[in-house]
């Protein structure tokens, strides 16, 4: 049975998982899967689950929101604010529920504060003569 290497990478570590022999993600064109010897392969997943497979073995979930999947060489890369696993499907979609939408959630929360804030500034600016409207 042919394999390849996955690498996961997200904001706090990196995993090297070998012997995968199958992966299976969603961007937003649909599903995909990919095998090993797939030509080179460049996506952007959405957020939710992902699956992959070493050897026979059961499949593994992956949850994250969003990343960026490169596939070459017979190494998938892929990269990720964030990421769990488990081989739990009902564990893995409770820890997304909770987890990962929470931090979207807060995400959405800290840019919306940001625009706030620059608007404020550039008028303040704006009031203070140094911006012409």
């Amino acid at each position: 049975m042919k394999h390849f290497t996955l690498e996961l990478h997200d904001s706090l570590r990196s995993e090297r998982i070998e012997r995968v022999t199958a992966f299976v993600g969603e961007d937003t064109s649909g599903s995909f899967g990919l095998l090993a010897d797939h030509a080179r392969f460049l996506t952007v997943l959405v957020f939710g689950l992902a699956r992959f497979r070493i050897g026979a073995d059961a499949w593994r979930y992956l949850a994250m929101p969003g990343a960026v999947l490169y596939f070459e060489g017979n190494t998938l890369s892929l990269s990720t604010r964030r990421y769990l696993t488990s081989d739990d499907y009902s564990v893995i979609s409770q820890e997304l529920e909770e987890s990962l939408v929470e931090e979207e959630q807060q995400l959405r929360t800290t840019k919306e504060a940001l625009r706030q804030m620059e608007e404020a500034l550039l008028h303040d600016l704006w009031r203070m003569g140094t911006m012409k409207p």
